[in-house]
Order: structure tokens, then sequence, then C-alpha cells
């Protein structure tokens, strides 16, 4: 299994150690107002850390705990998945953070992470996200990585907002951040 790092954040794959931390975190209804529609009880949590510790198994990626690397603590849980579609599933990045920690760059730092592993590890050709069309602040997220807004679906028994990035965009969207971070043109 992958432990992912970034600046502030370690990402680790989800385990039986992370129940109170992603309990407190998908117990939040405000967290899940736009995830589920209703918060997590202790039973859900425990179910999700079963099947996410199977998906690590058997694939080799799931589900991460976003740890904050200053205090140690758990401030989110962020993915790559298989979206579900029988006929191609293809991958999907996702990500939700406590309420304190909104706001302050946490979501686009670990999808950046994130969606480097699925493009250099995985060698994804194309990465998905869907949001709740009412979730403004992950769409924003989704534009900074970089993803473009492909329509409405439904997904997850919902309406969702669909953004996608193919791994030439991801390239140029790293190339122009290496540019912009460097001064030089491109």
């Amino acid at each position: 299994m992958t432990i992912l790092t970034t600046a502030r954040l370690r990402l680790e794959p989800v385990s039986d150690a992370h129940f109170d931390g992603l309990h407190a975190l998908n117990s939040d209804p405000v967290v899940m107002r736009y995830v589920t529609g209703k918060p997590d009880t202790r039973e859900d949590t425990l179910a999700n850390i079963e099947r996410v510790k199977g998906r690590w198994s058997a694939l080799g990626f799931s589900w991460w705990c976003l740890i904050e690397q200053a205090s140690n603590e758990i401030i989110g849980a962020g993915c790559i998945q298989n979206l579900g579609r029988v006929e191609d599933n293809p991958l999907e990045i996702g990500w939700r953070l406590r309420q304190d920690k909104w706001g302050q760059g946490f979501a686009s730092e670990a999808a950046r992470c994130m969606a480097k592993f699925a493009f250099d590890t995985l060698d994804a050709e194309i990465l998905y996200a869907v949001c709740n069309p009412e979730n403004l602040r992950s769409a924003r997220v989704m534009e900074r990585l970089g993803m473009r807004y492909k329509g409405q679906e439904e997904w997850y028994d919902m309406h969702a907002s669909v953004y996608e990035i193919t791994r030439l965009e991801w390239i140029g969207t790293i190339n122009r951040e290496t540019a912009f971070n460097t001064g030089k043109s491109i």
C-alpha cells in the first residue's frame, strides 16, 4: 500500500487505526451533505474501512486518510477509485475535508498528489471527478487541478457534475506550473 506525502500532508491508506478520525469526519452532516446526504453511523464507518481495505488489497489503490503533518490529525480523506461503469471502469479522484480545514488549500494539495499517483503509477489515460452540482468548493478544486467540465450525469444515485482530465492535459498542467514557478515562458 502506498503512502504519499505533500508539503503539509501525509496520505495513508485507510486502515482500522484510522477509525476515530474517519468517523469524526464522516459523521459530520455538513461534510457529508454533498457526499451521501447523511452522516455515517459507526457501523457505516466500519463497513467503509473494510471495503476500502479490500480494494487496497485487490487493486493497489483506494482511499487515503489525509493527515496534517503539523498536527498528525486526520483532516480528511481522498481517493483514486474506479468510478464504477461496467463498460470501461474509469478512475475517479475524490476528497472530503473537516470543516475547520476548508479554504486552506488542503484539498487542492491532496488532489494534485493523488492525480500524480493516478497518472504516474497507475498509468491512467483519463481521470474523472464527480460532485453534487451545488458543491461549488469541490468544483473549484477540480478546475484548479486542470479538469474540464464534461456535463451532468447520474452517479451514485444522484445528479452529478462531471469533470475530467486526460494524461496529456495533466502533463500540460504540470508543465505550465513548472514554468510559472521557475519564471520560464512556455
